[in-house]
Order: structure tokens, then C-alpha cells, then sequence
């Protein structure tokens, strides 16, 4: 195995000032450095990362764990922290929870043996606080994305969930929707109890009146069996003409269900949603929603991560940004104002 002595002697220079060119450290000639890489290169040089951790204290690895990598939203988050993360030197590892608690704290335990430097996670719900209580204890930075948690103090960066709601069910109204129902996630996640006071919001301040067998929980993501939200659609009395789908997965499925039973949308019902269902939507716009600013969520938390990463010995008080959302105004509604 090539080391940094070998590579001193073939470049005439001492081995410190190959382990300053490795880290970029100290003062060295633009002559010298350009030297030594090539001489690194000649040799076939590859610097040992976890040695080079154990000294520094430090891995430049940053851990991403969200609910769903198949959801078109966090797929874009990713790309977001992942550009971030480069962009700053560090690199990413990835997990995925499933909005599940258990495969959420497996996850934790190979956080904490991979020593990394910080970590952007997607809480399953409020039930992840001690999860995130062992990450604060083993004094692992972190960064919450897209939900709170709590009971738990911490970086933030979030959608306007609440707001965003009540956009979609004032849009429904301005176009004559007075029987407005929401299929949401569960009320453990704090999205989902933000889009839901959205939702009542709305209906309130556009004098609509709310039925309690409207309101519907499911999971946020895919799940093998949704016969509940066929129960929930067979026995609403009236039937509602516009449905609000909490997220953009919750959407997809509605509507699947809304087809078995030979209802058309927009014609039959019309249906809005959270998030866009990625590039599929450009192929055939049609779903009208809440657009989040996915990519930057990941951007943005990531960046926040660093700081705090480079703040610990002196850290800063708890930062909370709320990214806004765009309402995007497509198909899946009809126009009831002049019936």
C-alpha cells in the first residue's frame, strides 16, 4: 500500500508537506501542491479517510433519512441536500424509514456507528422523539425536514402545511365547491395535523359547513391495502364534490379509487392536492396543487446542518425556516359557480 512517505520521497519534499496538500492545510506553493498531486496520481494514491476521521474528529459524512424515496417529493429533496452536501465538501449516505419507527431506529444505531457528522432526517411522527433524543445525546447534529417533533428543540426547515390547505379549499370554494372533504395522514405527524387545521381554516372562513365523516386518516405513503378509504368514499352522505388529498400519494390513490367506481374527474368530482407528482405532471399537467419547494428543502437543511456542524463548540439558537408554496391551478377541478 502506497503512503505519504513514499510519495514524499518521490516528490523530494517532507511527508508533512504531503499531509498538508492531502487536507489542504498550511501554507504550501501552488508549484509544490501541483507536484505532489501528480506525484499522488503517478502512485495511485488513495488518501485513508478513516484514519485521516480519527485524528480530525471529523468524516465530512452527513446522513439524509426521510419516509419515502419513492414519493416524487422526497425524491427531490434528496437532489437538493445532495448538491448541498458537495457543494460543501461532504458527502451523503441515504436511508429510508417507510414512515416506520422501527426500520427509523435501525437506521439511528448504523447513524451513530458510522460516526457521522450530522444528519437531515424526516421524522415518522411525533412517537420519533427518542430516536432524535439519542442523536442529541450522543451529540450528533441534526436537522429536522418537513416535520416537527414535540417535545424536541431543533433546526427546522418546513412547508407552510396549514397555509397551504387553506389556499386549496378557498380555491375550491371560488368555484362554487361547498362540500369539501379531506383524506389526510395520521394525526401522529405534524404535517398532517397542520393541513388538517388548514383545512377546517378554510372552511370557516368561507362559511362552508364541515362534516365530521369528510375527514379521513391514511398513511402518507403506499400501502398494499386502501379497501379503508373505499369504505370512507361508499359511505359519505352527500357525496362531497371535491376532495382534498393531504399528499400527492394520497392523491394518486383517490382518484384510483374515484375510477373503480366509474367516477370521472374532474366531470363526477374534482380532487386537489399536497405536492407535485414530479415529472409526470409536465408530460400531462393536470393535478391542481400545492406545490412545495421540494429541492430546496433539502438545500436549505443541509446548509443549516453545516453551520451547525462548524457552530458546535459555540452553537447558535435554534433556527425554524418556513419555505412558502405555490398554488398550481390545473384540471382536476370543475367550475360549479353556474350551476
Amino acid at each position: 500500500m502506497v503512503t505519504i512517505y513514499d510519495i514524499a520521497k518521490k516528490a523530494n519534499v517532507s511527508a508533512m508537506t504531503v499531509s498538508r496538500v492531502i487536507n489542504n492545510t498550511g501554507r504550501i506553493s501552488e508549484k509544490t501542491r501541483s507536484k505532489v498531486k501528480r506525484v499522488m496520481e503517478e502512485l495511485n494514491y488513495v488518501p485513508n479517510h478513516m484514519a485521516r476521521s480519527l485524528v480530525l474528529q471529523q468524516t465530512n459524512l452527513l446522513f439524509l433519512l426521510i419516509t419515502d424515496i419513492t414519493n416524487p417529493f422526497y425524491t427531490t429533496l434528496s437532489r437538493g441536500a445532495e448538491d448541498a452536501a458537495r457543494k460543501y465538501g461532504y458527502r451523503l449516505l441515504f436511508g429510508n424509514s417507510d414512515e416506520t419507527l422501527e426500520k427509523e431506529a435501525d437506521y439511528i444505531n448504523t447513524i451513530l456507528a458510522t460516526r457521522v457528522d450530522g444528519v437531515l432526517i424526516a421524522p415518522t411522527g411525533d412517537s420519533s422523539l427518542p430516536n432524535l433524543e439519542r442523536l442529541q445525546s450522543s451529540s450528533v447534529p441534526f436537522v429536522l425536514l418537513d416535520r416537527e417533533v414535540p417535545g424536541m428543540e431543533a433546526d427546522l426547515v418546513l412547508g407552510d402545511s396549514r397555509d397551504g390547505a387553506r389556499r386549496l379549499v378557498e380555491h375550491l370554494s371560488d368555484l362554487g365547491h361547498r362540500r369539501i372533504a379531506m383524506v389526510n395522514g395520521v394525526s401522529t405527524t405534524s404535517s398532517a395535523r397542520l393541513r388538517l387545521q388548514g383545512y377546517l381554516d378554510g372552511m370557516k372562513l368561507n362559511d362552508l359547513p364541515v362534516h365530521e365523516g369528510y375527514m379521513h386518516e391514511s398513511s402518507f405513503r403506499p400501502i398494499d391495502d386502501y379497501s379503508h378509504i373505499e369504505a370512507w368514499l361508499d359511505h359519505m352522505q352527500p357525496f362531497p364534490t371535491a376532495i382534498l388529498a393531504g399528499n400527492n400519494v394520497l392523491a394518486v390513490e383517490t382518484i384510483r379509487m374515484l375510477h373503480k367506481r366509474g367516477l370521472r374527474v374532474p366531470e363526477d368530482i374534482s380532487v386537489v392536492g399536497f405536492d407535485d407528482l414530479g415529472p409526470f405532471s409536465e408530460v400531462d399537467p393536470f393535478l391542481t396543487v400545492i406545490s412545495q419547494q421540494a429541492y430546496q428543502f433539502g438545500y436549505t437543511g443541509t446548509q443549516m446542518l453545516i453551520e451547525r456542524i462548524q457552530s458546535r463548540d459555540q452553537p447558535d439558537p435554534w433556527k425554524k425556516i418556513v419555505l412558502p408554496s405555490d398554488l398550481l391551478v390545473r384540471r382536476s377541478v370543475r367550475d360549479l359557480r353556474h350551476q
